[in-house]
Formats: structure tokens, C-alpha cells, sequence
């Protein structure tokens, strides 16, 4: 679909089913008087807290409905609040948090007690200073928040580094995500999902810098109200916004040195301007990272001449890789208050992403005698450039409060457009069986373009029973060209290769709705959901025979419910169904050369994976979490390395189906205040894998125990210094084919803040002991492969930040546009 047709498309009919609910409910359109909570914040002296930070959680599920601050003489305002029972969250650097009593919002104004804060041990009353700063994790009622602003471990480094240095998040060696051991996660940003997976969302998050992240949410089991895409969950990524008066903002530059000396730049600023109707922010940031990568591979192949297992003969390769990648990523927005209940908003972004590699490697085919067969040398010289612009328009309107609540309409459109150019010079020189060149030149270009318009609804029907309705619609164009050329038959130009060229069209369609409802009790909450989506997708390579065309509608349900025995004790129980579809690129029959007999390759028989998932968790103090999951996947999505459908040694690294997947786990989240200076934050999974299925003429049926253990540390000594500490560690574990030898890092920052806390001093360095690196094992009947792959994981890195603009203006009550809205509102 062309970009100009965009602002013509038709709307779904759950828009038209908004627009007119002032039809169906009367109600809506009396304007009635908004409730408003209220009250001040103030220390134990009894002077008052000014810009304190005030959140409005639901008591039902602890998810946060609106947030402000403190003016200077510690009131505070939060309206409009539908009918409900809240808690309120008072914070403010240098004090302990405080929440305040249960309390209940009908139709008229409620004034809680006075929130008194008590001064923390950070406090540093000699120069009367105070130091403080979010903990690293928090565990909510649905979900775990990493707050990467303002931590030392995120100094210099990039989104995925920080991914995969959270609680049980994996990046594998093929830049796979895994949470809690499971592949299958969708990843967010800003509430948008990423059209990318694999190396190519790696490559995106590696150009993202963590400075401009605010934080990281890890949702292992989301309700109706969103996609039913990521059997494994939800990664959010929150990107930072100011939310002062005035003009403020942050510069930040960094430098990093790796295991060779590889540099490291990274710098940019944010701005935020907000007067009284208008918010206008933006951002830039520049990184220039070298990076190496060393891969060494062992094959052994067989056969079965009479049904008797024969060893045929083997391979050893060495592969060294090294890159640099230089990339621009800004983005800038604007929010404008219509009035005291309507926000509309728009925002634009993008990303240029160049890399330059040089790879080498050096093979050598053995015979069943261990007698050379075939010696040779590739050199791989590639230039990827990416160009991803994006385009948000969004609206927000609170109507007026009635006797059952507040309701709130939300629309997002949005337009995005990402153009990728790979450039490959494979050039393989064999000194056995004979002196020879072969030469392979490629030139692959694709253009990615997203457009979707959104809806939600709330409606709260009584103070117990809230009904949220919404719709989507999106629609995917992949167009992709792949040109291969090789020397002519008379050696004297290059020509197009027909066996590896191919063109791939790929078009999705996906149509949504959902229905969510939300009831209340005394010491009860419960919840269910039903989201329908209607999924059409055709694919058309250069070979009809490869093309496909598939149609289908499907339901996902979810539900839960939670109770709260005590102030101190509270169960959840959650169910879902979730599906995955194959990405167009595990589609995209394409190949991508390393080596002359090793190359990926998408898959066009690929088909969606679906899953059921059940997740029981007890939550004490609100601090420490105990959860027990499950689920069965059918068709399980699994990377694969197996031999190529021909009669070399030739390997293709590719994506299949299984039949089946189940798993269990055992989460333990146990945040512990050792002492006044040491704080620590202690995550643990146990869990089982299981697969069971057929590839490549072998059957799999393969299970095993593992685990994941992630522990952070913070120590603040005062005076503006702290050191954070974290060490993780993966147990071996059988994923499908692959089995994994187990692998940790240890990574350790420490921090100075300066000139009345607006500037910042980090250094950090990552994987100390150099033991973050992946060994694994691939078995087949016919074919077993065993790999050791490292990169440049210890890295040191010193970077420096300041905040500069009019801080002591009195802030104002924070507006999101609707979609970044929609994540924090879902219940």
C-alpha cells in the first residue's frame, strides 16, 4: 500500500462503534464533576516535600493510573479519578517511599492523611545533599521494571547489552531473545511493536544507545488488551521523556575499550520544552562501535549404508569477523492539552544504521581417515546500511466523571518505512584439491512499510465492574531483491546466478478486536478477556512454487485472578493463549553467506506457533515473589543448523517447525536490604524444557532441567559515589537440537554525581572474566556440529552525563500520548 493512500484508509468498525457510544449510553454525555484525590507530603518535621513524586495505583493489580508532584508546599492534586479502591505512592530522592491506607473514590473529592516521608540512610546531612535513585528492578503485580536510568550498568552501552544483563533474559548466539528460557518474545518500544527479529532487531536495539532509555518492563503473561503476538510475553522499552516545566534536558557522551582495544563513542542529548498546553521534546545520539566476533566450528557427517551408522568424514573451520558500525538515531514529538481531559500528540523517528565488516575464514574437509579432502580460505567483505523513519499520531480524551467512574477514549495512527542495502563480496580461494578461485558478489535490497490505526475504550460500569474494548488493524508490504553474481563460463565478467538471485513479496494483514472485563471485590480481583485477530498473508518469491497464501481467524482468550489475604500476602493466577508468526524474514527464502558451504536462509513453509500459558505467583511485603509456569506450544518455532539439501557438506542455518513444546518454571524474585550501604536484587528461574518432533530424518523427544540466576548489588557510600555489582549465570540447557554448555559474566560499575547531582561521572565494565561466551552442541542421525562462539563482551566503558535546565519549576501532572499510554494503563 502506497504511503500517499494512508491517510485514506478506512476505518475499522470498532471505531465507528466509539464514536458512537454517547448513543448508547446517555449517561456519557451529562457532564458531571471529576473526583479528585488529594493531600500533601511532607518529612518528619513536618516541613513540607516539594516535588515529590505521587503515583495513583489500582489496589486491585498495582498498576499505576495516573502520577504528579508535589507543588512547594507539598499538595498535590490527582484528577480525574474513576470510582474505584486506589493506593497512593509517595516518592522523592533521600526519603523512604511511602504508600499510603487502601481508600475507596466514589463521586466526590477524597483527602488522604498527610504522606510523611522518613529521610534514608543516603542521606548526607553535613552538606545537606540527599542521594538517591530508583532500585534497578522492581517487581510489579504483572510484570518486572528495569529501571535503566541512572544505572551504572548501562553506561556506554547499547539496549541489547542492557537486555541481556536483566532478570531471565537471554540473547543467544544467533541474537535470539529468550525470557525466562522461552523464545517467542514481541518486543515494544515506546508501545510499538518492532516488525524485526533475530539479528535484525539485534542490530536496531546494538544502535539504540541505553542513555535513552527510562526503563525496561519484562511481561511474561499479558492480557487481552494486547497483541496476541510473543508466546513467550512482552519486552517493553520506555524510552526517556522529561516531564518539567521550562526547557530541560541531558547530554551524555561515552567511550568504551573492548578485548582488542576496539573503541566505543557513543553521544547525544534529549530536550524537553513544556509550557502550560504545549509539550515539545526531541532527541539525537550518535554511536561509533567497533566490534569482533570469533566463531569456531567441528562437523562430523555420517550415513547409514545398510541401516549401520558410518562416520563419512568431518570439518574444521575457523571464522573472525570485524566490524564497525556508525549509526544516527533521533526522534522528536509534540503533546498539545485541548483542554483539562483531551491530549493529542504526534511524534517522529529514525534510525541510520551503517556497518562495514571484513571476515575471514579458514576450513579444512577431512575424510573418514582424517585425510585432508578440501582446503580453503574465504574472505567476506559486507556493507549493511539501514534507513527506519516512523511516524505516531495519537488522542487521548477523559470524559467527565459519573456516578460509576471516569471513561477514556484512545486512538493511535501510525506509519513507518525501513529501507535495508547488503552488499557481500565472498571471494574463496581452495588450495586442495587444487589451486582455485571462486567468487560470489551480492547485492541485497528490501523495503519494509507498516501502517495501523488503533482504538481502546473504558467503561467503567459500576465502582467493581470496568468493561475495556478496543481494535487494530495493520498492514505489512515487504519488497525484497536479492541479486547474486558469479564468473562467467569464460571468467571474464561477473553474472547473475539464478540458483541464489530471487525477488520476495511479502503482504500481511492483520484485523483485531478485544473485549476485557475487570471485577472487583473485597479481597478479590478478577479478570477475563477475549481478543479475536483475523491474520492474511501472501508471499511471492521469484519461484511460484514457493509462494504462499494463508487465511486464517483465530480466538485468544485470557483470564485472572487475584487475592489478597493480607497486607502482606497476595496470590495471582493467570491463563492465555498466545500465538507467533513466522517474521517475514524467517520467511524470506534468501541466503547470507559466512562461508562457501555455510549460509542462513529463511523458510516458506514455516507456520504460526500457538500456546497456552498458565502462571500462578505469591507476592509478600509487595517485594518478594514466588511463580510457577506452564505452557504447551504447538508447532514450536526452533533455529536450526543441518546439512543443505544437496550432496556437499554444505550447511544452512534456517528456522523449522517442530511438533510440540512444553515447559515449566519456578521464578524467585527476592529483593533484600542487606544494610544501610548494600542493597540487593536477587532473580532466579528453574525451569524444564521439552520438545518433541522430527527434522532432517531425525525424531527429537529431548527435555532438560535448567536454570538462570541473576543477582545486582548497589552499594551507595555517600557523598555521591555508588557502586552497583551484578553477576549472572545460565545453566546448560537442550533447546530443540541444540544443547549448551552453561556461561556467566560478572560486570561491575561505579558512579560519582557532581555539581548538585546534574552531572554524572560512570565507569563500568562488562563481563570481567571474559565467560560470557556460548559453546554448543547440534545433533542430528546424519549430521553433529559442535561450535564455540565469543564476541567483544568485556568491555570498559567511561562516560559522563549532565542535566541541565530550570529544575525548581514547579512540574505539572504528566500527559502520555495514546500509545505509550496503552501499556501502562493495562491491567
Amino acid at each position: 500500500m502506497k504511503a500517499k493512500s494512508f491517510m485514506r484508509l478506512r476505518l475499522p468498525s470498532c471505531v465507528v462503534f466509539f464514536a458512537s457510544t454517547t448513543l448508547l449510553f446517555p449517561s456519557m454525555a451529562a457532564a458531571q464533576t471529576p473526583a479528585a484525590v488529594s493531600g500533601t507530603v511532607q518529612e518528619a518535621s513536618g516541613k513540607p516535600v516539594a516535588f515529590a513524586t505521587l503515583t495513583l495505583h489500582r489496589a486491585s493489580d498495582s498498576v499505576v493510573v495516573k502520577s504528579d508532584f508535589s507543588d512547594d508546599n507539598g499538595g498535590f492534586r490527582l484528577a480525574p479519578v474513576a470510582a474505584g479502591r486506589y493506593l497512593v505512592l509517595a516518592s522523592q530522592v533521600g526519603f523512604v517511599r511511602r504508600w499510603s491506607a487502601p481508600f475507596e473514590v466514589a463521586t466526590t473529592a477524597v483527602q488522604l492523611p498527610t504522606l510523611t516521608l522518613q529521610a534514608s540512610g543516603a542521606t548526607n546531612l553535613k552538606e545537606v545533599t540527599v542521594v538517591g535513585q530508583k532500585p534497578m528492578f522492581e517487581r510489579l503485580a504483572d510484570r518486572t521494571i528495569v529501571n535503566v536510568e541512572g544505572s551504572t550498568l548501562a553506561a556506554g552501552a547499547s539496549s541489547l547489552e542492557v537486555l541481556g544483563r536483566s532478570p531471565g533474559v537471554t540473547v543467544d548466539g544467533n541474537d535470539n531473545l529468550a525470557l525466562k528460557g522461552r523464545q517467542g518474545v514481541m518486543v515494544l518500544i515506546d508501545g510499538k511493536r518492532q516488525p524485526m527479529t533475530g539479528s535484525e532487531l539485534a542490530d536496531y536495539l546494538r544502535a539504540l544507545p541505553a542513555d535513552q532509555v527510562k526503563s525496561i518492563e519484562l511481561i511474561t503473561n499479558p492480557p487481552a488488551k494486547y497483541e496476541a503476538q510473543g508466546s513467550a510475553g512482552i519486552i517493553a522499552i520506555n524510552l526517556k521523556k522529561d516531564q518539567r516545566q521550562g526547557t530541560n534536558g541531558t547530554i551524555n557522551a561515552s567511550y568504551g575499550l573492548g578485548k582488542y582495544g576496539n573503541g566505543k563513542y557513543i553521544t547525544g542529548f534529549s530536550v524537553n520544552h513544556r509550557q502550560k498546553q504545549v509539550n515539545t521534546f526531541g532527541s539525537y545520539s550518535y554511536a561509533d562501535r567497533e566490534n569482533f566476533g570469533a566463531l569456531t566450528i567441528n562437523r562430523n557427517f555420517f550415513s547409514y549404508p545398510n541401516e549401520q551408522k558410518q562416520f563419512e568424514g568431518s570439518t574444521l573451520q575457523e571464522n573472525f569477523s570485524h566490524s564497525l558500525g556508525r549509526s544516527h538515531t533521533w526522534k522528536a514529538g509534540l503533546d498539545y492539552n485541548l483542554g483539562e481531559n483531551t491530549v493529542v500528540g504526534g511524534t517522529v523517528n529514525g534510525q541510520q544504521y551503517t556497518t562495514v565488516m571484513d571476515g575471514t575464514n579458514d576450513s579444512e574437509q577431512l575424510d573418514a581417515a582424517s585425510s585432508p579432502q578440501s582446503l580453503y580460505r574465504s574472505t567476506n567483505d559486507q556493507l549493511f546500511r539501514t534507513s527506519n523513519v516512523a511516524g505516531n499520531l495519537n488522542f487521548r480524551h477523559t470524559f467527565a466523571t459519573d456516578s460509576a467512574g471516569a471513561r477514556e477514549l484512545t486512538a493511535d495512527a501510525d506509519y513507518a518505512r525501513y529501507e535495508r542495502k547488503r552488499l557481500q563480496q565472498l571471494n574463496t580461494l581452495y588450495f586442495l584439491p587444487k589451486d582455485s578461485v571462486d567468487i560470489l558478489d551480492g547485492n541485497q535490497q528490501g523495503t519494509l512499510t507498516i501502517q495501523s490505526v488503533k482504538a481502546d475504550y473504558t467503561h467503567p460500569f459500576s465502582k467493581q465492574l470496568r468493561l475495556e474494548a478496543g481494535g487494530k488493524a495493520s498492514w505489512v508490504h515487504s519488497d525484497n531483491d536479492v541479486l547474486f553474481r558469479i564468473p562467467g563460463t569464460d571468467g571474464s565478467a561477473l553474472i547473475r546466478d539464478s540458483r541464489r538471485s530471487n525477488i520476495f513479496i511479502y503482504d500481511e494483514n492483520i484485523n483485531a478486536g478485544y473485549v476485557n472485563l475487570n471485577y472487583t471485590l473485597p479481597g478479590w480481583t478478577l479478570q477475563g478477556g477475549l481478543r479475536g485477530e483475523q491474520t492474511n498473508v501472501t508471499g511471492r518469491p521469484e519461484n511460484p512454487d514457493e509462494g504462499f497464501y494463508r487465511n486464517y481467524f483465530q480466538f485468544f482468550p485470557s483470564a485472572a485472578a487475584k487475592r489478597k489475604f493480607s497486607d502482606n500476602h497476595e496470590t495471582s493466577l493467570s491463563l492465555s493463549r498466545r500465538i507467533d508468526r513466522p517474521s517475514y524474514g524467517q520467511l524470506n527464502p534468501f541466503r547470507s553467506y559466512i562461508d562457501a558451504t555455510t549460509y542462513g536462509a529463511g523458510n516458506p513453509n514455516l507456520r504460526p506457533q500457538t500456546s497456552y500459558n498458565f502462571e500462578l505467583t505469591h507476592t509478600y511485603k509487595q517485594k518478594y515473589s514466588l511463580g510457577l509456569s506452564y505452557s504447551v506450544t504447538s508447532d514450536p518455532i526452533i533455529g536450526t543448523v543441518q546439512p543443505a539439501d544437496d550432496s556437499t557438506r554444505a550447511v544452512v542455518s534456517t528456522s523449522q517447525n517442530l511438533g510440540k513444546q512444553q515447559y515449566v518454571a519456578l521464578t524467585l524474585n527476592a529483593p533484600l536490604e542487606i544494610a544501610k550501604w548494600w542493597t540487593m536484587n536477587n532473580n532466579v528461574v528453574l525451569y524444564y524444557n521439552h520438545f518433541t518432533g522430527s527434522l532432517a530424518g531425525t525424531d527429537l523427544n529431548a527435555g532438560k532441567a535448567a536454570y538462570n540466576v541473576n543477582s545486582t548489588s548497589t552499594f551507595p557510600l555517600g557523598k555521591g559515589w555508588t557502586i552497583d555489582l551484578t553477576g549472572s549465570y545460565q545453566s546448560p540447557e537442550v533447546y530443540g537440537f541444540f544443547r549448551l554448555r552453561p556461561q556467566g559474566q560478572v560486570t561491575a560499575g561505579i558512579q560519582k554525581s557532581v555539581w548538585d547531582r546534574k552531572g554524572t561521572f560512570k565507569l563500568n565494565v562488562t563481563d570481567i572474566f571474559y565467560t560470557g561466551v556460548t559453546r554448543a552442541t547440534s545433533n542430528y542421525n546424519n549430521y553433529v556440529e559442535r561450535f564455540y562462539q565469543r564476541g567483544d563482551s568485556r568491555v570498559a566503558t567511561f562516560s559522563f552525563s549532565y542535566r541541565f535546565g530550570n529544575e525548581k519549576v514547579a512540574p505539572t501532572r504528566r500527559r502520555q500520548g495514546g500509545a505509550e499510554d496503552e501499556k501502562r494503563r493495562a491491567g
